[in-house]
């Protein structure tokens, strides 16, 4: 894991690798949170993020932005064993979830793909990974070289 991020770089990452054709817009959540958090994260959680996009399986529901962060968050903080929900990772993982989609929801006005404009898919991936990786910065005591979400 790396010691310092950039959150702008982040957030630029996302929206770059959604425009350019890359990825679609939750792999580029998770693509991002990847490239300049955790060089180390199985490729396969790129891959695991997939099927969330275009508001999951293209039913324009759920964003998919924001349900990649989501499953960035439980990479890092959630439990890797079957326990209660009383465990404190479990705990954790859903109140740092909460956060993260309160703040994209209050940002954007709301989780739903529909609502959204189209056009708007690479800077909601861009807000997605950027509040993301705030709160992984935060938890972690991970340095930021610039400020985060306004």
């Amino acid at each position: 894991m790396q010691k310092e991020i950039s959150i702008k770089k982040i957030r630029a990452d996302a929206r770059e690798a959604f425009l350019a054709g890359e990825n679609l817009c939750a792999e580029s959540v998770a693509w991002a949170i990847k490239k300049n958090i955790a060089p180390d994260m199985d490729e396969r959680l790129i891959a695991a993020t997939s099927g969330f996009s275009v508001g999951v399986g293209g039913s324009s529901c759920l964003c998919g932005s924001i349900s990649a962060a989501v499953v960035c968050l439980g990479y890092f903080f959630g439990r890797d064993f079957p326990s209660t929900m009383t465990d404190p990772k479990s705990l954790k993982s859903i109140a740092l979830a909460y956060e993260l989609q309160e703040k994209f929801k209050v940002k954007n006005q709301s989780l739903c793909c529909h609502f959204h404009k189209k056009e708007n898919c690479a800077e909601l991936a861009g807000d997605a990974a950027e509040l993301s990786a705030e709160i992984i910065a935060r938890e972690f005591g991970i340095k930021l070289t610039d400020g985060g979400a306004k």
